[in-house]
């Protein structure tokens, strides 16, 4: 595979591959430099590309694994809050729904954090990525039924935790 074919072929995927960092190291400088890492690999590996059926898969799965790797090798217990509210919104939000977004957010992005690994990972392809689920079949090497129960649960446990953090802080 020379430069073009390359660029062609592996460069669209940056942005999915940058966001799915994003979602497990919670910080955009380890996002980048994982990143770097994986489409640096790829290249090495270039000439052994076209023996494998996705290449976004493979990519997908590379980041995956870096940022797990990098998550165990700086022993991190918790993910930090990498939400910010949108500049544009807070031109136009008043301070109470802004606070109030910005909570929601946070507790959001926490509930995701406490999610299994692969609950986050078929969450985040899903429905942050908009994957189809022969896409992430091939990602995660689930079957269907399975991505689905997956998935299922995900959103439920999601769903639960969320609604019984807001009604226990309603209640005080």
């Amino acid at each position: 595979m020379d430069l073009q074919a390359f660029n062609q072929r592996i460069l669209p995927v940056q942005g999915r591959l940058f966001r799915l960092a994003q979602m497990f190291l919670r910080n955009r400088e380890e996002a980048e430099d994982a990143i770097q890492d994986v489409l640096l690999r790829l290249w090495t590996n270039r000439l052994q590309l076209e023996s494998y059926q996705s290449i976004d898969a493979l990519a997908v799965q590379m980041t995956k694994n870096l940022c797990l790797d990098r998550l165990k090798s700086h022993q991190k217990q918790k993910m930090q809050d990498g939400a910010d509210v949108a500049e544009v919104e807070a031109n136009v939000l008043s301070p109470h729904k802004q606070l109030e977004d910005s909570d929601s957010t946070a507790l959001i992005h926490k509930l995701i954090g406490e999610l299994p690994e692969q609950h986050k990972l078929v969450l985040h392809l899903r429905d942050v990525e908009e994957y189809s689920f022969e896409e992430i079949e091939e990602v995660t090497g689930l079957t269907n039924a399975n991505i689905r129960v997956i998935l299922s649960r995900a959103r439920q446990k999601l769903r639960d935790n969320y609604l019984k953090a807001n009604d226990y802080e309603a209640g005080y």
